[in-house]
């Protein structure tokens, strides 16, 4: 995961592996049958360190819980989130995961098919916006006033009327973040979002 924090996923060859574990590539293959079982365990130890949601709480909150958690985990792991859910042979803490976050679901009044709906729109949302965020050309406030400074100073004039309006009434403001972005689509997906009646 250190490697693959560090190069990405297309770095994580099983020579590179051998090579930072000081051994020879073919001598990977007494523990695993190839690098798909490296990737098996490596997206499984991501959703180790996603915190499950508590069963018997309010169904909301253990989802914005959740989705912050998650969206930590794969800001820590960038090369994760267009493997979370692609594996054919899940493990235990993916499996373990996924059946807490359906039981909340569940346990919150939503039938089957509907903890899935709400599962997948959730999760769609928050990969969707962490991919996003991991290919902004800022990764904090100081470069993000330096984006937003160079685009004004360099566009013709009148151009980009309702972009101006964006950076200077809301990005150039004091406090803002493009985290709180992640919060507010988070919110309105949660409100939509109802359980069954009954």
């Amino acid at each position: 995961m250190e490697l693959a924090d560090e190069k990405g996923e297309a770095g994580l060859t099983m020579r590179a592996i051998a090579g930072r574990l000081g051994v020879e590539a073919m001598s990977l293959y007494n523990h695993v049958g190839g690098r798909d079982d490296i990737l098996n365990g490596m997206v499984d130890a991501v959703f180790a360190e996603i915190e499950l949601p508590a069963p018997g709480g309010d169904w909301k909150a253990a989802m914005r819980d959740r989705a912050e958690s998650a969206r930590a985990a794969l800001r820590r792991h960038p090369w994760a989130v267009g493997l979370m859910d692609s594996r054919s042979q899940p493990g235990p803490a993916t499996l373990r995961h996924h059946d807490a976050v359906l039981g909340v679901l569940h346990a919150g009044g939503f039938s089957v098919p509907m903890a899935a709906h709400a599962f997948s729109v959730i999760d769609s949302y928050l990969y969707g916006f962490v991919l996003q965020e991991l290919s902004l050309p800022f990764t904090n406030t100081e470069e993000l006033d330096e984006v937003a400074t160079g685009i004004a100073r360099d566009a013709p004039v009148d151009a980009y009327p309702n972009l101006m309006e964006l950076m200077t009434e809301h990005v150039l403001q004091p406090g803002y973040t493009y985290a709180g972005e992640f919060e507010f689509g988070l919110s309105l997906i949660l409100d939509a979002l109802r359980p069954d009646e009954t």
